[in-house]
């Protein structure tokens, strides 16, 4: 199985740097939410095996958080992932939540967050349930 890191890798390497893109470790935090919760609304299993909990900025891997806090709100550094360790449906799954979230700041992906369910519905500091996210993503597959 992935990890988070392995993911945040992924995201990391999508970067357009000579664009002006560039990814916080909020915005990673987002979109690494949002591969997780499509892939277990999908595939009805997890992405990856760490845990993400519902903070006051939303949705957080605190491993990833970890790894990436030295960042603060700047640009993490474009970084590679070892692309034998995907699937072609983990790389399609991961290109599409980066198509339809990538283009958001930081803040508009927190903002929505906040919106949603998962995180609504979890008390701060406290895993959000996996079923939660299914059930909460299935529903906007629904949508589309």
């Amino acid at each position: 199985m992935l990890t988070c890191h392995d993911i945040a890798k992924y995201f990391l390497a999508l970067v357009d740097e000579e664009a002006g893109d560039s990814i916080s470790n909020l915005k990673l935090q987002k979109l690494v939410y949002y591969a997780q919760g499509y892939h277990l609304a999908k595939y009805d299993r997890p992405l990856f095996y760490e845990s993400i909990e519902a903070w006051a900025h939303g949705p957080v891997v605190p491993e990833l958080y970890r790894s990436f806090k030295e960042h603060g709100a700047q640009p993490i550094p474009m970084q590679y992932p070892d692309l034998t360790r995907f699937t072609e449906q983990e790389k399609e799954l991961l290109n599409d939540v980066w198509e339809m979230f990538g283009q958001f700041s930081a803040t508009k992906l927190r903002n929505m967050t906040h919106q949603e369910l998962p995180w609504k519905e979890t008390s701060q500091g406290e895993i959000i349930d996996r079923d939660d996210m299914k059930q909460y993503f299935k529903a906007q597959i629904g949508k589309a």
